[in-house]
């Protein structure tokens, strides 16, 4: 997808034109921003509708239902726009089982929970993997994680924090702590100890940016209005890292970034130390796929997972990445290809698009 097709100030394809193939791909993401009447049959539908395609010349798009019911269209039979969609139903049945999970301290059955939900296990198990990229064990795994950080500050012991946090066993959590916490639970303990940081604060046309680095690599790129905020942040959350000064090869690293962010073209490929769950992960390498110039929805993206559903999964996943331009998730947009939300300020978002269509 071009990303001219992105907010008002950036579109060349009209607002109709992208809500149409929204109506095309049959797209369930789109329900709920809009629907579509037919002037053929005077009725009006959501645009998952599976019904046969209308002609393109016949379609009219309205912000709701009630608007078009008002031009005189009547809701299809088959839809029903005017009832919660079975993607809406779903979210809301998840986000109650996610309540529930959240809530307990042992790993709750696969069986217990797709009965509150009314539904197989099997069934269950799939919806529920589909709205939040997770299986119910995962989501579990990932509150305990959770707890665990709060934890780890008060305990007396890494021990007591894995057990006070809900833990059942130390072996698969000591295993699985790197990806969880982004280093070892008694280094994330000690406020960092152990840890090795580089970074700089630099002033760029985007306002001020950090970049961080451990040995291994980046590990963080963000965008901000005060440079000390900026640092005073990176040092709060290890306050026991022990930060290094920039050597020839960070200030290389440096140069780069911010070079990028002027003209960005192509990959930022610069080495990465970023920490996240295996969803996250594939979430990131989908949107490092994704060329400069170019967007991609946050379904469209789920659907090269192999997960169509999971597209709020998706944009948290985008939301919680801690690396600007190196992961681009500012190409991850609404379906209808407006700008979402973008942790370091939708008008950054949008300035860095625009660069990308420059010619």
């Amino acid at each position: 997808m071009d990303t001219r097709s992105l907010a008002p100030t950036l579109h060349a394809e009209p607002l109709a034109e992208r809500r149409w193939q929204a109506v095309v791909r049959r797209d369930a993401q789109a329900d709920g921003e809009f629907v579509y009447a037919v002037r053929t049959t005077g009725v009006y539908c959501r645009p998952s509708c599976p019904s046969r395609a209308a002609r393109r010349q016949n379609v009219a798009f309205f912000e709701s239902g009630e608007l078009a019911a008002a031009a005189g269209y009547r809701p299809c039979k088959r839809c029903q726009p005017d009832s919660a969609s079975r993607q809406h139903t779903h979210n809301l049945l998840v986000q109650q089982i996610c309540k529930t999970i959240e809530c307990s301290d042992s790993t709750p059955k696969l069986a217990q929970l797709a009965q509150q939900a009314g539904m197989s296990p099997c069934h269950f198990h799939r919806i529920f993997k589909a709205v939040t990229g997770l299986t119910p064990k995962a989501f579990h795994q990932a509150v305990l994680s959770r707890r665990l950080t709060d934890s780890l500050q008060s305990a007396s012991s890494v021990t007591a924090a894995l057990y006070d946090a809900g833990f059942s066993s130390s072996g698969r959590f000591y295993a699985a702590a790197p990806a969880l916490l982004g280093m070892s639970p008694g280094s994330y303990r000690k406020g960092g100890a152990g840890e090795h940081i580089r970074y700089a604060v630099e002033p760029c046309s985007l306002g001020w940016i950090i970049v961080a680095a451990t040995r291994t690599g980046i590990c963080a790129i963000a965008f901000g209005d005060a440079p000390q905020t900026l640092a005073d942040n990176l040092r709060n959350r290890f306050p026991q890292a022990q930060f290094e000064p920039a050597d020839d090869e960070f200030r290389y690293w440096i140069a780069r970034v911010l070079a990028y962010i002027e003209q960005p073209r192509g990959m930022l490929d610069l080495p990465l130390d970023i920490r996240g769950t295996v969803f996250q992960h594939r979430v990131w390498q989908a949107l490092r796929a994704i060329p400069a110039g170019e967007t991609a929805s946050y379904g469209e993206i789920a659907e090269r997972l192999g997960q169509p559903n999971a597209y709020r999964a998706v944009a948290h996943a985008c939301a919680s990445n801690s690396v600007a331009v190196a992961i681009p998730c500012h190409r991850a947009v609404r379906a209808d290809g407006t700008l979402s939300g973008y942790r370091w300020g939708i008008a950054r978002k949008a300035e860095l698009l625009r660069r990308e269509n420059e010619d």
